[in-house]
């Protein structure tokens, strides 16, 4: 099991070294992220099998205080740090990425736990990415709607990532505050306050830490992770739909309903987010439980690839279209 931890608490050693050093840390920062887990990938290393590991309830704690500090170091060295412009802008997307790809990914696992100080724990992380309706819309909408219309973060077979960007934001916020509004019936405040609140806490922090630059390094790196946070949604489920039943009713998320990765590496660094099928059926499991079985609908290549490969719709439709139409034939 010290696959996960090293995987997933290297980024944020590397990148926290990075903001305190600067210089040629910013470029092995931005290789960590990028080509390392590429390179990691591809050794034959066989996956992690599902197992109930002892540590997979301490370590996403561990990660979320590693995240707010690298957030904490990272918003004066991008600011005032003695970087170079093309060293800042790097140190910066290495950042943004460990952001979107490894804190989403533990948050995430923090917000389906059964505890309430860890699922705010997890919420405070989507806050401080100034993206806390997240929180909701995944709790209260994604799960229930995945892979149908009533879902603003599944994707169309056919839609381009950059036309599922804005409508997927949008919709995710005005539906995750109507499902909170609906669950409440007019009693209570719903959690939206404390999502606007947290992230003008946020905005204050970053002046605090290094003024005006500080609160637009805030605003880059949260805009760059929450364009990640959607990449991850966008090709965990495009193209792929629940049928309507007779009765009117979508049938049940089913293992074909999610697209998954064998990747080890990337896999460990993410906490298992790639096992997307068995964790929309088993919503409660640890990540390290999570199984990847035969069944499952599975990428050609890591997940960090296929988002990459989503930033240019011709080639992803290209790569993704047929593998779509495989799947939809194998379960009819």
């Amino acid at each position: 099991m010290y696959r996960y931890i090293f995987a997933s608490l290297s980024p944020y050693a590397v990148l926290g070294t990075a903001c305190l050093l600067g210089g040629g840390w910013a470029w092995g920062a931005l290789i960590w992220m990028t080509v390392y887990v590429a390179v990691m990938d591809k050794l034959p290393v066989r996956p992690l099998a599902a197992t109930d590991w002892a540590g997979a309830q301490a370590l996403p704690v561990v990660l979320a205080g590693a995240h707010f500090a690298l957030l904490a170091l990272a918003i004066p060295a991008l600011a005032q740090g003695p970087l170079s412009g093309v060293q800042a802008v790097a140190l910066g997307v290495a950042v943004a990425l460990c952001f979107g790809q490894v804190s989403n990914s533990n948050a995430h696992e923090l917000i389906h736990r059964g505890d309430r100080w860890q699922h705010w724990l997890g919420a405070a992380i989507y806050v401080s990415l100034l993206f806390g309706h997240h929180t909701s819309a995944h709790m209260r909408v994604h799960h229930l709607w995945v892979a149908t219309p009533r879902d603003p973060n599944s994707a169309r077979f056919g839609q381009g990532f950059w036309a599922f960007l804005p409508r997927a934001w949008i919709g995710s916020f005005r539906a995750g505050l109507a499902a909170e509004r609906a669950l409440r019936k007019g009693r209570g405040a719903t959690p939206y306050r404390a999502y606007l609140a947290g992230a003008a806490a946020m905005l204050a922090a970053a002046w605090l830490l290094a003024g005006g630059r500080g609160v637009m390094v805030l605003l880059l790196l949260a805009g760059y992770a929450q364009i990640q946070l959607l990449l991850a949604d966008y090709i965990q489920h495009y193209g792929l739909r629940r049928e309507t039943l007779a009765n009117g009713k979508y049938e049940p998320a089913r293992a074909h309903h999610s697209w998954n990765a064998p990747h080890w590496y990337s896999s460990t660094m993410m906490l298992n987010a790639p096992r997307h099928s068995d964790h929309h059926q088993n919503p409660a499991r640890d990540f390290a439980a999570l199984r990847l079985d035969s069944d499952m609908p599975q990428w050609p290549y890591a997940m960090p690839i296929m988002a990459v490969l989503a930033t240019v719709p011709p080639l992803w439709r290209r790569v993704m279209n047929p593998r779509v139409h495989e799947v939809t034939e194998n379960c009819e």
